[in-house]
Parts: C-alpha cells; sequence; structure tokens
C-alpha cells in the first residue's frame, strides 16, 4: 500500500536548514531507498513562496503565500510503497523530523 509522509518541523528554518539535519535526512533516504519502501521524495519551499489557486466563475484567482493560518508547515514529501500502516509508522518514526516536528503519515486513496 502506499502512503504519504507530510513532513512537518515545529522549528521555522528561517535560513539555512541546519548541515546535521540536512545529513541525518540524507542518511534516512539512502536507507529507506535501499531497504525499497522509498519511491521518491523531497523538500519543498517556504510557505511564503507559495501561490493559492482558486478557480470562481471561470475566472482563475491567485493569492500570495503564506495563504493558511497555521502554525505547521509543510517542509517536504516522501511517498512510501509499505506492506502495512504499522511499517509506514515505523519508517515515519525514523524520520529526523520526528524528532523535531511531525511526520504525518497518509494512506494514498486510489482513484479510479
Amino acid at each position: 500500500m502506499k502512503y504519504m509522509l507530510l513532513i512537518r518541523p515545529d522549528v521555522d528554518f528561517s535560513g539555512e536548514v541546519p548541515a546535521e539535519m540536512v545529513a541525518a535526512t540524507v542518511a534516512w533516504v539512502e536507507e529507506m531507498t535501499e531497504r525499497g519502501v522509498r519511491l521518491h521524495g523531497d523538500a519543498i519551499r517556504p510557505a511564503s513562496e507559495g501561490v493559492g489557486v482558486s478557480r470562481r466563475a471561470g475566472k482563475v484567482i491567485t493569492t500570495d503565500g503564506p495563504y493558511a493560518e497555521a502554525k505547521e508547515q509543510m517542509g517536504g514529501y516522501d511517498m512510501l510503497e509499505c506492506r502495512d500502516l504499522d511499517e509506514a509508522i515505523e519508517i515515519a518514526s525514523k524520520h529526523p523530523v520526528a524528532e523535531i516536528g511531525v511526520v504525518e503519515v497518509r494512506a494514498v486513496a486510489t482513484i479510479e
């Protein structure tokens, strides 16, 4: 089953992410890739660089980010292929951000 990990640090890295966090994340990515459970993933740019898109009466409307009032901001994502939810939780618990925030695990719903 496919699971999406939503990476949400509680720390606002207003500058560069510390080198030790980058190194720990690279090691996690390598381990999970070698295990064959990580399909792909990446960090994402700050919410301040995001754009909200909606359509009303056929007109496209854009809003510069951040457009959500939230304490948590998304730092990245990883797509996994796991046996079950227990394995996905075990993998998420090993992500370095689990120590400074939350790694949310969501099953992917197949659209047919």
